[in-house]
């Protein structure tokens, strides 16, 4: 972790994970991954074992694991399709300090969902148009707790990875931002946030996030 002085400095630019930070779409991705699987003619799967298979990264790789063989384009066609019937929410708040954030510094995402999915589920959200960047698992080489990701949407943005928050609720989150030199924000309502696991900052409701940057 950063000293107390540099993890409670303003930065310069916010990237986000997105599922469980963003918006909540466990149940669209399970449903989506399940019926791939299904017509693909593979086991069926639990939600317990597809949510284990998430840190495998984008979602070729996750069905590739579920099928237990290499996953072909028309598996992947079928999950995407199955994705964009899926309900998908914001969490509460989140828009609102989105358009509050976008108004002060430069957004991103950086989430192991490919950059397909991200599209398609943060359209679903409304969430879509706040970001100058999004970044997929499908488009770095390593999945979380790697830095690649957060160093990429941070070369996208033009910023230097010390002047920039990583916010997510998963340890694996926080780990990736320590990486990458990235101030490590917890996402507290998300899903996977661990009290037990250190971050630089913690927020425990999204409107928190106003006081990474300077007031616009």
């Amino acid at each position: 972790m950063r000293s107390s002085d540099s993890r409670n400095a303003p930065v310069d630019a916010v990237v986000f994970d997105m599922d469980g930070t963003l918006i909540e779409s466990t149940t669209a991705v399970n449903s989506a991954f399940r019926a791939a699987v299904a017509a693909g003619g593979g086991p069926r799967c639990s939600d317990t074992e597809i949510v284990a298979a998430y840190p495998l990264g984008p979602p070729r790789r996750i069905l590739d694991h579920l099928l237990g063989r290499p996953a072909t384009q028309d598996d992947l066609d079928r999950y995407y399709t199955h994705l964009g019937d899926g309900q998908v929410r914001a969490y509460e708040g989140i828009g609102e300090t989105l358009a509050a954030l976008t108004e002060r510094c430069p957004v991103a995402v950086f989430t192991g969902a490919s950059h397909r999915a991200a599209r398609i589920l943060l359209g679903a959200a409304g969430l879509l148009g706040h970001f100058e960047v999004i970044v997929g698992g499908d488009q770095v080489t390593n999945p979380k707790p790697a830095p690649d990701g957060i160093l990429h949407a941070c070369g996208r943005l033009g910023v230097e990875p010390g002047s920039v928050a990583y916010v997510g609720d998963s340890p694996l989150d926080l780990q990736a931002a320590w990486h990458s030199g990235a101030v490590a924000v917890a996402a507290a309502w998300g899903h996977l946030y661990d009290a037990g696991q250190p971050a630089d900052r913690t927020a425990h409701r999204p409107a928190d996030l106003r006081s990474l940057v300077h007031a616009g």
